[in-house]
């Protein structure tokens, strides 16, 4: 238990605090109306007509921060504190989820690798971890134990990649979220930095969880090699 509190608190606690970044930076930026009066659908339609991106479908769906791009299907679902708020936050978050669909229009290889990792990465956080405890458990009494053990440390490793290739992407999608605003004159001096805090904000909680992944896996190896020592 000693071990795993070495390996996974400093994660948690970044992830906490990441998290708690960015309910404060939208809890924030969602009161504060931008100067254009846009709300998230009205941001929506301009840059994609502006930026090439008119193929792009968009549905609303519940919640809030719960705002994605599907490459598969080519559709940008905003959540409701996105779409009909016309505030700042709104700006920020539209703009993010359009410079994924533009990273998609040119094929951005790191999102093209991110893709083919998602079925790998499903498998790998699901069985992976089943497959090391149970490894462990079984090389009590079998030396086949160990091998299913590291079985799961490679399948647990797509995972972790995945959180790593999501890191570049992430990034790519705020600065082309800040340059289309800038573009076609969406945000003003004073809520560029609004705009800002919440990408960068955003931005955190994927650090966080590609450090909580590899914290993992390294416990993980550390159980393996502790049980052969």
């Amino acid at each position: 238990m000693f071990i795993y509190l070495v390996f996974m608190l400093p994660a948690l606690f970044l992830t906490m605090w990441a998290q708690s970044r960015v309910r404060g930076a939208f809890n924030k930026y969602s009161k504060v109306p931008n100067a254009q009066g846009l709300n998230g659908m009205d941001v929506a339609r301009v840059l994609m007509r502006n930026e090439g991106l008119e193929h792009v479908r968009v549905e609303q769906i519940p919640g809030n921060l719960t705002d994605h791009y599907d490459p598969r299907n080519k559709v940008m679902r905003l959540s409701q504190g996105s779409i009909h708020a016309p505030s700042i936050a709104a700006l920020a978050i539209v703009a993010h989820e359009l410079g994924h669909a533009a990273q998609d229009k040119q094929g951005y290889v790191w999102l093209q690798v991110r893709s083919g990792l998602v079925g790998f990465a499903n498998i790998g956080s699901q069985l992976g971890m089943w497959l090391v405890i149970g490894g462990l458990f079984l090389a009590v009494s079998s030396p086949l134990g160990e091998a299913i053990a590291w079985t799961g440390i490679i399948l647990f490793s797509a995972a972790v990649a995945f959180t790593l290739v999501t890191l570049p992407v992430e990034f790519n999608a705020s600065a082309r979220a800040r340059q289309m605003l800038a573009r076609n004159g969406l945000v003003t001096v004073q809520e560029t930095d609004g705009v800002n805090q919440i990408l960068n904000a955003a931005a955190l909680t994927y650090v966080a969880a590609a450090a909580q992944a590899i914290s993992q896996l390294l416990y993980f190896i550390t159980l393996i090699g502790g049980r052969r020592n």
